[in-house]
């Protein structure tokens, strides 16, 4: 089982080039994660969002795929998966729609006081830690073949307090289908959050801009100030312009 990070990054001519060789985007991203996982490993894939926004948490999920062949229906299904970033809100929804029927799935969060307290670095691993602990935990008998798993991580931090196998993997949501399926699963559900946490908030535009620092969303803290779903941190060092902000709600 492999035990080091792997070295498959845009700065990798070779690895890239073996990369792009192997056919479809999702026939690639596949051939990655069994070249990853070995031969007996199975592959947990995580990864998070909303780590640049200026409100709201930050979630993170895990995916455990199950084999896919090219040609069958969960494939052209597929056929789409890719980074969450470089899809449209309807292409998430479809894809998560499909991952969720077919694959093992954990959803976790990591609060706004969490983020504040312990940094948004950590908190983004400690998301990662839980979905992954959640995914192991709706199966039971997972704990007991904790060795057979191996954890693969979208970016180049390993998460602290995972007891089994990890591998890094730069810019993995665009390499690996099951950290690309793990930020499919995070986004569909942090971008739904957001826009029913915008019904309670509507004047910061949350259904559009979910919580990232767009123009409109700057100006309705200035006009408004922050809620208790804005990262106060983030508030300070973002919106730094001259602002009067009452930060103490």
């Amino acid at each position: 089982m492999p035990k080091s990070e792997t070295a498959i990054s845009k700065k990798n001519p070779r690895a890239q080039a073996e990369y792009l060789e192997c056919g479809t985007r999702l026939k690639r991203m596949l051939k990655f994660d069994v070249r990853m996982r070995g031969k007996e490993a199975i592959l947990i894939g995580t990864d998070e969002v909303g780590r640049g926004c200026l409100a709201g948490p930050v979630v993170a999920a895990a995916v455990i795929l199950p084999a896919i062949r090219t040609g069958s229906k969960l494939s052209q299904a597929l056929e789409d998966l890719n980074d969450s970033k470089q899809l449209s809100s309807q292409q998430r929804e479809r894809l998560a729609e499909t991952i969720h029927q077919h694959a093992q799935c954990a959803i976790a969060e990591a609060s706004v006081v969490e983020i504040e307290t312990i940094n948004i670095l950590k908190a983004s691993l400690l998301a990662m830690s839980r979905a992954v602990n959640k995914l192991l935990d709706i199966n039971s008998e997972s704990q007991n073949l904790i060795d057979n798993y191996l954890v693969a991580i979208d970016g180049n931090k390993k998460i602290t307090d995972l007891k089994m196998d990890q591998v890094t993997v730069i810019d993995g949501d665009a390499h690996s289908a099951s950290i690309a399926a793990a930020s499919v699963i995070a986004k569909v559900y942090r971008d739904k959050m957001m826009a029913d946490l915008a019904v309670q908030f509507p004047q910061y535009l949350w259904q559009s801009n979910k919580g990232y620092a767009s123009q409109a969303h700057r100006n309705a803290i200035k006009e408004h100030g922050p809620t208790i779903w804005h990262r106060k941190t983030f508030l300070d060092r973002v919106l730094n312009e001259q602002l009067t902000l009452a930060l103490e709600l």
